[in-house]
């Protein structure tokens, strides 16, 4: 059954171009029966036009003068091959024939009552012979001086020379319209195939991809280089990166549990060591460090759902900011200050001058900003080694008054070249060997653009990363301008 794209070319362009085809066809066939028949007309006129020489001032004493004068013209008629000349008396009825037979009465001259009565003095007629041969005449009256009929003369051909020439002609064109149709319809078959072919193709490639079967974009093949070939290109990059995507997705919840089975079997561990330790046996150094380890892993849990709470808003659209005027400098204070105790515990010499300066304010959430300079100050310290630094600058210059600058550099073990453009991905980790869930990067990227601000990242594997915090100036109105709450 056709179908799809092939049922809708057959009804749209196949059945109009037919159409076409058959009017080219039939204008043709009448054009060459009426060519044919203008031909035949044109010789019968030429002729009967040699009349006006003929009886150019014919004088009429008695009846068989025209008679006489009628068969001199026969004898010396000398297309008598082509065709054949009748002398009609006034009543109509033939008197003389250049064949030497007289037709029968019953034959119909409809032409010799149409000539009669035209101003032009001349008829044709084109039919059938009661022998059932085809043909065609022309009826001339001949007048006196007195414009008197005494007669009139008939010449007629047979058509079917020209009838057969015309079956001739219009079979070569319906031969021709026919096998332009076949060739319309062939390439447009062959055309469509080379649509349809690949596209059924594809449409079996995606259902294999959207039930996981990424394998299948390597079947994915076409032959040409036009819009087809780019969509074949366009799905099997699509399953690539899909295939990388479920990679990273999974890898991406690989890390989450083993992220949240961490704290979880320290504060599970320590909690049971607590509870089998008869009471008054657990001395107090024991239990302080055990209450410890379950604050701290209670709070790398929390950090860590909480990060999943603002990618899954982040990923549903939910993402909401509570904007104000806040000091940005006052806020990065803070955060640095939370993580020095942390550097001295690992070693790292994390690098800050607490500024005695007030800089122009900022519209923004300070929440959702806080939770960046986590981020990024955590991520400096995690990649950093022991004996490492990490510094960290705000910076504001009357150069550039429209914006301020927050700087982290670390000299820790640096981004390899061909990862750095992913780093801001979903579920995207270069390193590893190093604990995070992946996705803190991507969050604070979308946080940043909330704000229309920028995160730019310059690294260099065994170097380095540098990570600059670009924020917008706040202007007055601002907040009138936008609302105070801003949804993703």
């Amino acid at each position: 059954m056709v179908k799809g794209i092939t049922k809708r070319w057959m009804i749209n362009t196949l059945s109009v171009i037919l159409s076409i085809i058959i009017l080219i066809v039939v204008i043709l066939i009448f054009s060459i029966i009426h060519l044919f028949q203008s031909r035949v007309e044109q010789d019968l006129h030429s002729a009967s036009n040699e009349l006006s020489m003929v009886f150019s001032g014919f004088k009429a004493d008695n009846p068989t003068d025209f008679t006489s004068l009628s068969r001199d013209y026969i004898e010396n008629f000398d297309k008598k091959e082509q065709m054949g000349v009748m002398v009609l008396n006034t009543s109509g009825r033939v008197v003389l024939t250049s064949t030497g037979f007289i037709p029968s009465e019953d034959e119909k001259m409809t032409d010799f009552d149409e000539a009669k009565q035209s101003a032009s003095g001349y008829a044709f007629w084109n039919g059938k012979l009661l022998s059932g041969e085809r043909a065609m005449s022309e009826t001339r009256i001949i007048c006196d001086e007195n414009n008197n009929v005494i007669g009139a003369l008939r010449y007629i051909v047979s058509m079917e020379p020209a009838h057969s020439r015309t079956l001739l002609f219009s079979a070569i064109i319906i031969a021709v319209g026919l096998g332009v149709t076949a060739m319309v319809i062939f390439s447009g078959l062959a055309f469509i195939r080379s649509i349809v072919k690949p596209i059924r193709r594809l449409s079996d490639a995606a259902a294999q991809i959207a039930q996981g079967d990424f394998s299948a974009s390597e079947k994915i093949e076409h032959k040409y280089n036009d819009e087809i070939g780019d969509l074949c290109d366009a799905v099997s990059d699509m399953a690539k990166d899909l295939q990388t995507t479920e990679q990273m997705k999974n890898d991406f919840i690989s890390r989450v549990s083993h992220e949240l089975r961490t704290p979880l079997t320290a504060i599970k561990g320590w909690a049971e060591t607590m509870q089998l330790s008869e009471r008054g046996t657990l001395d107090r150094r024991t239990f302080d460090r055990g209450m410890g380890v379950i604050i701290k892993e209670s709070t790398r849990l929390t950090g860590i759902v909480e990060e999943l709470l603002d990618f899954g808003r982040i990923q549903s659209g939910r993402m909401v900011l509570m904007k104000e005027k806040i000091d940005i400098l006052a806020e990065f204070d803070e955060t640095v200050y939370m993580l020095k105790e942390r550097a001295v515990e690992e070693g790292i010499h994390l690098l800050y001058d607490d500024l005695d300066v007030v800089y122009p304010p900022i519209y923004g959430d300070r929440n959702r900003l806080r939770q960046v300079f986590l981020n990024i100050l955590d991520n400096a310290l995690k990649y950093t080694p022991r004996g490492g630094v990490v510094a960290a600058q705000v910076l504001y210059s009357k150069d550039d008054p429209d914006v301020i600058k927050i700087v982290v550099t670390d000299s820790g073990c640096g981004i390899p070249a061909e990862d750095l453009p992913r780093v801001k991905e979903k579920f995207f980790k270069a390193n590893q060997t190093v604990g995070g869930s992946g996705i803190g990067l991507a969050v604070a990227d979308e946080i940043m653009n909330l704000h229309n601000g920028k995160l730019d990242i310059e690294s260099g594997e065994g170097v380095g990363t540098t990570v600059t915090l670009t924020f917008p100036v706040y202007k007055e109105g601002e907040e009138n301008a936008a609302p105070e709450t801003v949804k993703l």
